[in-house]
This record gives structure tokens, C-alpha cells and sequence, in this order.
């Protein structure tokens, strides 16, 4: 299956997907903030891939002047109910409805892999005002966490693709992978966790694309057989999900 359809999937599960899905760790916006030199209180921000507004909240509530961009209606729909108060417009980052030079920063909250870079790239940088930057970051799978790098292959095993590989790319490899290559790029990674429900880490889960796209019986058997997996392993149904957010900064030239 092409990415399109997996990309465009998110949009039939948009509520779901605002519910449940994970943030991420403060630090990531201090580590920005060391990384470019400069604060993100009273930057211009385009947040693109924004969905239903997690990033976007986060970069407001540091001071940022932040202006959201997504392609989806229902996407935009539930951004709108949760942040009536900040600026979306629909486009993707294949071709941003943004004027040149007209931002400091360009982000990314686990959006970037929907783009092709070949034609974001370019327009990231054509966006970014000079010594602006744009911030990609996703939160990855910690596979030294037992249950969750089992986790990990029975969903891979369910939805018929391969597993990640529990090796992270070093930084030479993980610029390389994120169509960055001739780009001044830094890169941290940050381990960071956090404490939910069994339904709501069920829900997160079933809100990736992979299963989105797939047979909704089939669903409900995987999410049957988990739920009876995970009260095992968590009897009050507390589950402390574990990430590793990885972050690239690339800087304009």
C-alpha cells in the first residue's frame, strides 16, 4: 500500500486520535531553543501535519506566535474545537500556503514521514526567514522495554509489515533517512514516559495508520487478544508507556 491512503487515514479517526495520542517532553522545545540560539517566545512558527493540535498548543503555551497547517478536514475540525483561539490553514508540506522567508521556525510533530522531502525540503526552507529552522521529531518505540518490544512485533505481525529495527540509525544515517542530507543538522534523542489507561493506550495504538487502513474485524480481534495480554501485565490497567522522542533540527543556509 502507497503511503497516501495511510497518510490520508488519520482524518476518519480524528477524535480518537486527539484523545489518545502521546505529547511529548518539555525538554524537546528547550533542546530546540540550545540548538538555533534563539527563544521560541515571539518567533513565527508554522506547525505543519499540525492534527488535532498537540505540538501546536505546546509551542503557543512557550510564547510562540505559531500558525497551524494541516490537510485534513476533520483534522482541522477537532483543532479547531480544542484551540478556537489559534490560526489553521489546509495545505501539506509538499507545497505550504505560506509566503517566502516568512517564518523562524518550521515544525514537525511525527508529520515529516507523510511528505515527500524532495518537495518539503525545498519548501520548508523557502518559508524560513534567514538563520530560521526547521524541527522534526517523532516519538519511537523503546525496544528495551520488554513488553513494549514485544508489543511492537505482534502489531507489526498483525498488520503484515516488517518490524522496526530495535537498532536506532546514527545521526549520519537518521539525516540521511529525513531527506537532509547537505543540511547543518543536529540531532538528540529523549527518553520520556507516561501513565494511561488500558483503554486509552488501546485506542493510541489503533490510531497509527497501519491499523486504520485495515479490516475493522480484524481490529477488534487484535484489541481483544491485547487487552487480555496487557491485564496481565498491568492488573489496574495503569500502563506507563515508554518513547524515545528523535529530534533533527536542520538550519537554513
Amino acid at each position: 500500500m502507497s503511503s497516501r491512503p495511510r497518510a490520508q487515514s488519520f482524518d476518519a479517526a480524528a477524535a480518537q486520535y486527539a484523545a489518545s495520542r502521546p505529547s511529548c517532553p518539555p525538554d524537546l522545545f528547550d533542546c530546540i531553543e540550545e540548538f538555533t540560539g534563539r527563544p521560541l517566545a515571539g518567533a513565527r512558527v508554522a506547525d505543519v501535519g499540525a492534527g488535532a493540535g498537540i505540538a501546536t498548543a505546546l509551542l503557543s503555551e512557550r510564547g510562540a506566535d505559531v500558525m497551524a497547517v494541516e490537510p485534513g478536514e476533520a483534522m482541522a475540525a477537532e483543532f479547531h474545537e480544542a484551540l478556537p483561539d489559534l490560526p489553521i490553514v489546509r495545505g501539506d508540506g509538499n507545497a505550504l500556503p505560506l509566503a517566502d522567508g516568512s517564518h523562524d521556525f518550521v515544525t514537525y510533530a511525527q508529520s515529516w514521514r507523510w511528505t515527500d522531502t524532495d518537495r518539503s525540503v525545498p519548501e520548508a526552507l523557502r518559508v524560513l526567514r534567514p538563520g530560521g529552522a526547521l524541527a522534526i521529531w517523532w516519538n519511537t518505540t523503546a525496544f528495551d522495554v520488554p513488553w513494549i518490544h514485544a508489543q511492537h512485533e505482534r502489531i507489526a505481525d498483525h498488520c503484515g509489515v516488517k518490524p522496526a529495527p530495535a537498532v536506532r540509525p546514527n545521526d549520519s544515517e537518521a539525516v540521511r533517512l529525513a531527506g537532509l542530507t547537505g543540511l547543518r543538522v543536529m540531532r538528540r534523542q529523549m527518553r520520556w514516559s507516561r501513565v494511561v489507561s488500558l483503554d486509552t493506550h488501546l485506542a493510541n495504538i489503533t490510531s497509527r495508520s497501519a491499523f486504520l487502513v485495515h479490516d475493522a474485524a480484524h481490529v477488534r480481534a487484535f484489541l481483544a487478544d491485547e487487552r487480555r495480554r496487557l491485564r496481565d501485565a498491568f492488573p489496574d490497567e495503569a500502563v506507563e508507556e515508554v518513547y524515545v522522542v528523535d529530534l533533527l533540527v536542520a538550519a537554513r543556509p
